[in-house]
């Protein structure tokens, strides 16, 4: 007998407007039990999305978003809407190659209707999505679904301040407030949400005195009235609910209601469909992040992105170490323990992240240091240019974000750091190729977009002893200065301590060689050794440069060994246009250097999600792609040379 009998019946979620009350709180358990089943088995976001099953179920009840839009934001509570829109069948193939992605995809579903991955952009979206309705004469209603953590960006709020300002009809925000990003969240909109929580007596105050000022038969009379209870409510309003923010906004404020009780849920879409037949409404619902499954209640975090697990137990599976491979720290932590370590020397380094303290490491420095690490929550634009003006008063400032990120901040960091040329350090982790979490998240761009900026020095580590020494260069080079590092364990070679800096702009020889050179940065260093020790074994020569620096480029090192080889192997973890490959061309053409040049870095297309080894092969960035690459290279650039 099926575990999930009613959701089984579910082929289409039309049918979900049909149901009884009984009938959808069924369905909610149903699909919370097979999100455990299934993410147990395959890993992905979880606690938050079993914070959303409720909300989904009741929103399927009351529109059809065959017709109506809705757009989640980031995406990470959305596997409910995808178990509930068709796609349920095709969980086992979660985050996988060419399997379910774990974010929205427009082209994945005629149900996702934006796609998504990175935070605060689902109330621009969705109210775009209102205004080309009215301006083609369409009839349907557009729906943002937005977390609190969220709602820290200031893109959130630039979206209501245009909806409030256009009055726009059936257009709804819902505020999914569960206290937390993927960190507790920070600042004081926390606190203001909370104050609406215990103001929530509010609404139903003012709901009545408009009713009782309507029931009055002579209009001079309500109108007077209503002048004095517009003041009457305007200062209630500053006792009861400080500030009421969504309403100045705009919004007619609805809530809060409690995103686990269906009925609520329920009666709260009702009026609120009612109610935007009158202008826009914010829906507060508040729900907790890992609801109906203790473990994930307990320690959301830990559970908010999971690899697989054991549902009964409740705990992780690991992976079973490999004898042959000894554990080794991450880079991460490697960052975070020698960010910690010279901030013990040197009182003017600070730290700052947006919402992921412990995704890059900060929480080790935020223990050792905490009235220097400042978490400003999911708000990149605002940490680099508060990271400007800490560097302007003579601290040195050091931003830590995940590569895909830190686009978010662009022109803060050219307008605001690299224009005045200020000591702002970025830590850029996750640089590369990421793996499941697809083309929102790889870090393939960094290269490209910092490049083109004045003053900025660009690196990129061989191995943790080389951050560490990049560090402490880019922290201590009284410019703006970047370091892109990639996800996972570090290589394991010893630490040099004290830790001492490069001097910028100059790479490293690791291997003299005749035929070809082999210019690498980053994750590929190493790759391009044992790709020359190979090539050896075949009689090909092959001299290897680790750059160090994208930018400035060691152009002396590289001229040396361009005229004494016969071709040039440039390599990188990144896209090929504009970055370390094209630098190296960029080079090359300014020098009048005419060797043969095989760029090996990632393609101008979409990198989809699936396991990193094999995007690596399809990208050919492989030690077997590159093998075969560069093998192929040699006996074409052999063959021009004897022309």
């Amino acid at each position: 007998m099926s575990r999930y009998p009613l959701l089984d019946s579910v082929a289409a979620p039309q049918q979900v407007h049909h149901f009884s009350l009984a009938q959808m709180e069924q369905l909610a358990l149903e699909v919370r039990q097979f999100l455990i089943d299934s993410v147990s088995g395959t890993g992905g976001h979880f606690s938050s999305n079993l914070g959303t099953v409720e909300l989904t179920v009741g929103l399927m009840h009351h529109f059809d978003f065959l017709v109506d839009r809705i757009v989640w934001d980031v995406g990470h509570q959305a596997y409910p809407f995808k178990i509930l829109t068709g796609r349920k069948d095709r969980f086992p193939t979660l985050r996988k190659h060419n399997g379910l992605s774990g974010f929205l995809k427009r082209d994945e579903s005629v149900y996702d209707h934006f796609g998504a991955g990175h935070a605060s952009t689902s109330i621009s979206a969705a109210l775009g999505m209102a205004k080309a309705r009215d301006l083609m004469g369409q009839d349907f209603t557009s729906i943002a679904v937005i977390g609190d953590g969220s709602m820290t960006a200031g893109m959130a709020f630039e979206g209501l301040n245009q909806a409030g300002f256009l009055e726009t009809r059936k257009f709804m925000v819902i505020l999914n407030d569960n206290d937390m990003s993927i960190n507790p969240n920070v600042g004081s909109l926390q606190g203001y949400l909370n104050q609406m929580i215990n103001g929530q007596y509010y609404n139903r105050w003012r709901d009545r005195i408009e009713h009782a000022i309507k029931t009055i038969p002579v209009a001079s009379v309500s109108r007077r009235l209503a002048k004095v209870a517009k003041w009457s409510e305007e200062s209630f309003k500053r006792i009861a609910v400080p500030g009421l923010l969504f309403e100045d906004l705009g919004f007619r404020y609805l809530g809060p209601v409690n995103g686990h009780d269906v009925a609520a849920v329920l009666r709260a879409l009702g009026e609120a469909k009612e109610r935007m037949e009158e202008g826009p409404v914010l829906l507060h619902v508040q729900t907790k992040k890992g609801y109906g499954y203790a473990p994930a209640v307990k320690d959301p975090l830990k559970w908010h992105g999971v690899t697989a697990f054991d549902a009964e137990a409740g705990e992780i599976i690991k992976a079973a170490p490999d004898p042959a491979k000894p554990v080794t720290p991450s880079y991460t932590s490697i960052f975070g323990n020698t960010l910690s370590e010279l901030a013990r020397k040197d009182e003017k380094i600070v730290a700052i992240t947006a919402a992921m303290l412990d995704g890059t490491g900060l929480n080790i420095f935020q223990k050792a240091h905490p009235d220097r690490c400042f978490d400003v929550g999911i708000a990149e634009q605002h940490a680099v240019t508060f990271a400007a003006g800490l560097a302007c008063q003579g601290m040195r400032p050091v931003v830590a974000i995940y590569s895909t990120f830190l686009q978010r901040g662009f022109d803060q960091v050219l307008h605001d750091v690299c224009l005045q040329n200020l000591p702002v350090t970025f830590c850029m982790d996750r640089g590369g190729i990421v793996g499941a979490d697809g083309p929102t998240h790889h870090g393939l761009y960094d290269l490209s977009y910092l490049r083109c900026m004045p003053n900025i020095v660009i690196m990129a580590p061989k191995d943790e002893n080389e951050l560490r020494q990049m560090l402490f260069t880019a922290i201590y080079s009284n410019r703006p200065a970047a370091i892109r590092y990639p996800r996972g364990n570090a290589l394991g070679v010893p630490l040099q301590d004290p830790v001492a800096a490069l001097p910028i702009g100059k790479g490293e020889l690791l291997r003299e060689g005749a035929d070809l050179l082999l210019v690498a940065v980053g994750t590929l260093v190493n790759t391009a050794q044992d790709l020359a020790e190979r090539l050896a074994g075949e009689g090909i020569s092959c001299a290897v440069v680790n750059a160090r620096f994208v930018k400035p480029l060691d152009e002396e090192l590289l001229s040396h060994w361009v005229h004494r080889t016969h071709g040039v192997v440039a390599m990188e973890e990144g896209c090929a246009p504009g970055g370390f490959t094209g630098a190296v061309a960029e080079f090359m053409a300014d020098r009048g250097l005419r060797q043969p040049l095989l760029r090996c870095a990632v393609p101008d297309h979409i990198v989809h999600h699936g396991d990193q080894a094999l995007l690596m092969d399809e990208e050919g960035l492989s030690p077997r792609a590159l093998l075969d690459r560069v093998r192929e290279f040699h006996r074409k650039a052999s063959g021009i040379i004897e022309a």
